[in-house]
């Protein structure tokens, strides 16, 4: 039986009251709205609202309801907190079954990556989206973007074809695989076009365009590549040697591509850069208490163990069965089953194996810095990038688009894989996310330390970053459930750094991480794991907020989409003010900078937080609500000019200046239109 645990928020009593109240006042004033407007009593104009609180003053439900949700895929328990899920979508036939990826946006579609290829979805209705156009074309792991007409998707995995074939790739050097970035004319959506490629020689894991704001005839692609370099024979110029072995290695760099816009089909690699010169090994924490207890558990029954990233690891059957497979052949064991000797001939050589795939057991190279980034989140308005590369955290100048310089570098020996970045919308912060596990793992265990696959808060002062935080997902998860911090966006609401972030089988968390030494969630949506017997892949891989809606791209299950629902937290006219952005197109790991329209929205906006934060006297809140409400009733503007002019003279006795300030301009903005 579905369980669904739905708004358990602290003030729906108050919010139904508030429902009978603004009926009154609707009323009331919606006779005076079509009066004269000296007919209206503006000491009597009351907003109905829920009061904002600060933080502290908030209890979050306890327990918390998403510890011990019960299974299943599409029939799993659920719990959410301050928002509303008002849409979901099981993914098409040819794609049921297959993990589902990042998301990109443009206009009124949703294109969301797949294993097996795009799904792309029509949301002109966010509460009924619409299946536009499923586009079979398998790779790992298909993250995509857009810019314009051109839609990107990139491929690493060794079975990817330029042909977009189903069949896959087995030969080891082949002119038909593809690893790197694809490239697509979706001028008509439901027909896309396939119209080129870049080839790579580590492929592209993730990648990141670049529109350069001085530039209106090319975009740039970063290209982060992970897996293994390919063989020169199957792609000229791939060395897979150290930087001074030879100079043109494939290792400690990424690929920046150049596309024209006019003639897409011409993209092509022009540089190189190597942002992780002379940086050391990065520090590392050992094993989590029942990951330690699990390996030993492990050894003792039989299992093949290896070392990736100085650290032990249990190799999965599927590696196994190929790595014997090929033990076996070269002692000469063509009956299909295994022997002991076969099994002692693969443990010997294992860690050779091992090394040669994966790169390790290279002294030079294990005492080095990254020698790729995962994600590049790039902030062109402000000419700065956010490298989450393996063991650091760069800050990029990309000012010059083709040649990204880095900044400062931090490492942090609570994470083990700095996976992504966002940026404060002033660029005086950023956040880093530790994907601890790779993703695959429960890292979300009661037992697991708060520091480890969290995100970690780093403010930027003269081009350094200066710890300040970490947050990670407050509720422990089962050890069937993938949980990490993985992929998010800000949500715009003016005066606040408000995050929505994916978790995996954690769920989706709202975070507000204005102040960056004390992150508080305020929203949530979790389900119970996808089996309650063993490990399935499933959860949250990406959520962003584009236009209104917040989407979730859910590895097993499809596409959610939700909205925000007031709370003491967040004020209905923070979350309108909010929905005042527009944006034409939005990628995973391209930051807009938001700005907001005049509108009344933003300067109640403004009175709540001023309210939340105690930035004015109570009487002074009481006055800005009375008069900004008759305002907006009754079309005359004429006294928001008095109040901007009287709460402006307060500004510097208030302990948030700059936010009365804009409150200020706003109201004298609105005062002239």
């Amino acid at each position: 039986m579905k369980k669904t645990i739905t708004n358990l928020n602290s003030s729906n009593v108050m919010r139904r009251s508030n429902v009978i109240l603004a009926f009154l006042v609707s009323m009331i004033f919606g006779f005076y709205a079509c009066s004269s407007s000296s007919m209206v009593d503006d000491n009597k104009a009351v907003e109905p609202a829920i009061q904002p609180k600060a933080m502290t003053e908030v209890t979050p439900p306890s327990p918390d309801p998403r510890v011990g949700l019960g299974a299943g895929l599409f029939d799993a328990e659920e719990a959410v907190w301050n928002l509303n899920l008002i849409a979901q979508e099981r993914p098409p036939a040819d794609f049921l079954g297959v993990t589902n990826s990042d998301l990109a946006f443009k206009d009124n579609y949703v294109f969301q990556g797949n294993y097996n290829g795009v799904i792309v979805w029509d949301v002109s209705n966010p509460r009924s989206p619409e299946l536009v156009v499923d586009y079979l074309c398998p790779a790992s792991q298909s993250d995509v973007s857009v810019y314009g007409n051109l839609l990107f998707i990139s491929g690493e995995g060794f079975g990817g074809r330029i042909d977009c074939g189903t069949e896959g790739v087995e030969e080891r050097v082949s002119e038909e695989r593809l690893r790197g970035l694809r490239i697509f004319d979706i001028t008509n959506v439901e027909e896309p076009e396939y119209i080129a490629n870049v080839q790579t020689c580590r492929g592209s894991h993730t990648h990141s365009v670049l529109k350069d704001p001085n530039d209106d005839e090319n975009v740039f692609v970063y290209i982060s590549g992970s897996a293994p370099v390919r063989p020169e024979e199957e792609l000229p110029g791939c060395v897979n040697t150290l930087p001074d072995d030879d100079p043109n290695s494939a290792l400690f760099r990424i690929e920046v591509i150049k596309v024209p816009l006019d003639s897409p089909e011409e993209a092509a690699i022009v540089n190189s850069p190597r942002i992780f010169e002379d940086l050391e090994a990065a520090p590392t924490h050992g094993l989590a208490p029942a990951d330690r207890a699990a390996i030993q558990e492990a050894r003792e029954a039989g299992a093949f163990v290896v070392e990736l990233g100085g650290q032990p690891r249990v190799l999965p059957d599927r590696f196994v069965n190929q790595l014997m497979s090929n033990v076996m052949q070269q002692r000469g064991n063509d009956t299909g089953n295994p022997t002991a000797a076969d099994s002692a001939a693969l443990r010997e050589q294992l860690p050779d194996m091992v090394a040669q795939m994966f790169g390790g057991g290279d002294d030079d190279m294990d005492n080095r810095g990254p020698n790729q980034c995962h994600d590049i989140t790039l902030y062109p308005e402000i000419g700065l990038a956010g490298g989450a590369c393996e063991g650091y955290g760069l800050l990029l100048d990309i000012s010059d688009p083709v040649n990204p310089k880095r900044i400062d570098a931090v490492a942090d020996s609570n994470f083990s894989y700095w996976h992504s970045a966002t940026f404060s919308n002033d660029g005086e912060k950023v956040l880093f996310t530790d994907e601890w596990g790779g993703g695959g793992q429960p890292k979300c265990r009661e037992t697991d330390p708060m520091e480890w696959g969290a995100n970690a808060i780093f403010t930027i002062n003269n081009g350094e970053m200066e710890f300040e935080s970490y947050y990670k997902l407050p509720a422990p998860q089962s050890v069937y459930e993938n949980c990490v911090a993985h992929n998010g966006s800000l949500i715009p609401v003016p005066g606040r750094e408000i995050m929505v972030q994916s978790w995996y089988q954690g769920g989706i968390s709202v975070f507000d991480w204005t102040n960056p030494e004390n992150p508080v969630e305020i929203a949530y949506h979790d389900r119970g794991p996808v089996d309650s017997t063993q490990m399935a892949m499933g959860g949250s891989w990406s959520v962003y907020w584009y236009n209104g809606m917040i989407v979730n791209s859910e590895i097993a299950r499809g596409l959610d989409i939700f909205e925000l629902e007031p709370s003491p937290y967040i004020t209905q006219n923070e979350i309108d003010a909010a929905n005042t952005v527009t944006l034409e197109y939005l990628n995973a790991q391209g930051q807009p900078k938001f700005e907001w329209p005049t509108t009344y929205a933003l300067a109640k906006a403004y009175v709540d937080q001023l309210d939340r934060g105690n930035g004015l006297s109570n009487a002074d809140i009481a006055s800005l609500r009375s008069g900004i409400y008759s305002a907006e009733n009754s079309r005359n503007t004429r006294a928001l000019t008095e109040l901007a002019s009287d709460i402006e003279g307060k500004a510097l006795s208030s302990s948030q200046t700059e936010k009365v300030r804009a409150l200020a301009q706003t109201l004298r903005d609105l005062a002239s239109m």
